[in-house]
């Protein structure tokens, strides 16, 4: 099937209602916040929400996403994407959608720009490698881990470790999947659920953010926009990088029809990409605007509890839509993400990951001083997750220097 892209954002349920004139009835509410684990005075210039965000930017884990791979490593190229850009770009898209549902737009960005805060070095591969080193203590989860970043592992704050972000920062993060318990829970893989539950009990919040429930319209958008963002992002650096062209991509679901549009522009082939890129990525959002304001008139939504209850997600595809978005994901799959030329890579990124956990648990005082001084107290399971966190904090880069100093050979990652 042939998707078109709309030509005017035209639509088909009324406007929403507004709570103040900027944000409808059903938005997160900055004035009523549920508040924070640990109280704080109210900020004089700033809303709960946009503390929040300025918070997570100003997080050593949210600099560190400058040198942490997407798909492509960062000395591949100058121009592949990273976490840190990657972040950026759905927080981008992520308040287009909240502008024209009248959400908050500022929690929705705050939970666009943590929701990789977690991922250790090489992407979806160290995610891997930490998950198979760490079986015998519980194991690893890229989502519990931003959790434990924002709750525990950031020391900045004299009054508390980690951000103390609000209870929704904190809900629409743990939240990004959706629901963690009861009937509308996702089926679990590998066991993240069991970790990032065992994470959220630890911080002591299990009964505040409502695990059955779905997140909230801000979350929500958050998600999706994660969605847009890397699907289009992923195919224009698999572009850069000759994995792709756009001749195979014109008989692929979804984005086939955009290259044609985009062809007949006679723009040349420097500009193709981008055009092809900025049409998929605004039918997108137009799509999820589209759908989400049919679904909240039909939830008739008048409170952040009616999105939270509605027993579906609200904010995301249309049906058709989302039918060939998977089309679309699966064809990058073959083609991208299973490639032998990024197997190879993410195969060798494993091994030195591992190589440095093996290490480190082997020898904890050959981490950094602090880290080397809390090992001293952790029986095996503690070490464990301490040396988890250590080498999940690590940069693409700060990880290979780090191999090279301790093994007599570090794979050439390309």
């Amino acid at each position: 099937m042939q998707t078109a892209a709309p030509s005017d954002t035209t639509f088909s349920a009324p406007p929403p209602a507004l709570r103040d004139g900027r944000h409808a009835v059903y938005a997160s509410d900055a004035a009523n916040s549920r508040g924070r684990a640990i109280s704080e005075p109210a900020c004089p210039m700033r809303t709960p929400f946009q503390r929040d965000r300025d918070r997570i930017v100003h997080a050593t884990a949210f600099r560190r996403l400058t040198h942490k791979t997407q798909v492509f490593l960062f000395h591949e190229g100058d121009h592949y994407r990273t976490r840190l850009t990657h972040s950026i770009e759905v927080a981008q898209i992520a308040r287009a959608i909240a502008r024209m549902l009248k959400l908050d737009e500022d929690l929705t960005e705050a939970l666009a720009l943590a929701h990789d805060l977690g991922h250790p070095p090489f992407g979806h591969a160290g995610e891997r490698a930490l998950d198979s080193a760490m079986a015998g203590h519980g194991g690893f989860d890229h989502n519990a881990q931003s959790l434990k970043v924002v709750t525990r592992l950031e020391r900045k704050y004299a009054a508390f470790d980690g951000l103390n972000l609000s209870v929704e920062t904190l809900e629409g993060l743990v939240k990004h999947n959706g629901p963690l318990l009861g009937p509308n829970a996702r089926e679990a893989r590998h066991g993240e659920h069991r970790i990032l539950l065992a994470e959220i009990e630890r911080a002591g919040l299990t009964q505040a953010l409502r695990l059955d429930a779905f997140a909230s319209g801000e979350a929500q958008a958050a998600a999706v926009a994660d969605d847009i963002a890397y699907v289009n992002h992923d195919i224009d650096d698999a572009l850069r990088a000759s994995l792709l062209t756009l001749d195979g991509l014109a008989s692929a679901p979804l984005v086939g029809p955009f290259i044609a549009r985009a062809r007949a522009t006679g723009a040349d082939a420097g500009r193709l990409v981008y055009e092809v890129n900025r049409r998929l990525i605004t039918a997108m959002i137009e799509d999820v605007g589209l759908a989400a304001r049919g679904r909240l008139n039909e939830i008739k939504a008048g409170t952040t509890e009616d999105i939270a209850f509605a027993g579906r997600t609200v904010v995301t595809f249309s049906p058709t839509f989302q039918d060939e978005l998977i089309g679309l994901k699966s064809y990058l799959l073959n083609h991208v993400y299973r490639h032998e030329r990024v197997m190879s890579v993410m195969r060798k990124a494993e091994r030195l990951v591992q190589d440095l956990f093996g290490h480190y648990y082997a020898h904890p005082d050959g981490m950094q001083t602090r880290w080397a001084a809390a090992s001293l107290t952790c029986n095996p399971a503690q070490r464990a997750a301490l040396i988890g966190d250590y080498v999940a904090g690590m940069t693409d880069r700060f990880a290979i220097e780090a191999h090279q100093q301790l093994f007599d050979h570090t794979p050439e990652l390309r």
